[in-house]
């Protein structure tokens, strides 16, 4: 059974601080520099926020945990990419784009719901062993 490294090193559980940071600001940087296409495309804003959805489902392991969910987010937000390039379909781009996102979201929770309850069942099973070599007196 692998023990988690909560030190810091070898393979991180959560992203720092620092990188939580450097994401943040470059969020806000490409949304200042997109602040003219939003005020010509009312989708513009959608759009990305589906995308930024997608991009944070896909780091939380969403293909292996919810792989339906995680593939309707993507082909919604396909659809709503190519709504918002076609004139006369551009009005449903963010309705699509909104949809995506939340699909998005939702197979994100899921990915995230799996992996606490995989980490709670082996957490379960060290209690579980342990009480036993308590019981019978092993390791002493």
């Amino acid at each position: 059974m692998a023990a988690h490294n909560l030190s810091g090193s070898g393979s991180p559980m959560k992203p720092s601080f620092a990188q939580l940071r450097r994401f943040l600001y470059a969020a806000v940087c490409s949304l200042a520099l997109s602040g003219g296409a939003f005020a010509q495309d009312p989708g513009a804003a959608e759009l990305l926020a589906a995308q930024q959805a997608v991009e944070r489902a896909d780091r939380a392991d969403a293909d292996q945990y919810a792989p339906d969910m995680m593939a309707m987010a993507r082909q919604q937000l396909e659809q709503a990419q190519r709504a918002a390039a076609d004139r006369r379909e551009r009005k449903q781009a963010p309705m699509l784009a909104l949809r995506a996102a939340a699909d998005a979201d939702l197979a994100r929770a899921q990915s995230e719901e799996a992996v606490a309850q995989t980490q709670l069942a082996q957490r379960q099973a060290e209690v579980r062993q342990l009480q036993r070599q308590l019981a019978t007196g092993e390791g002493r």
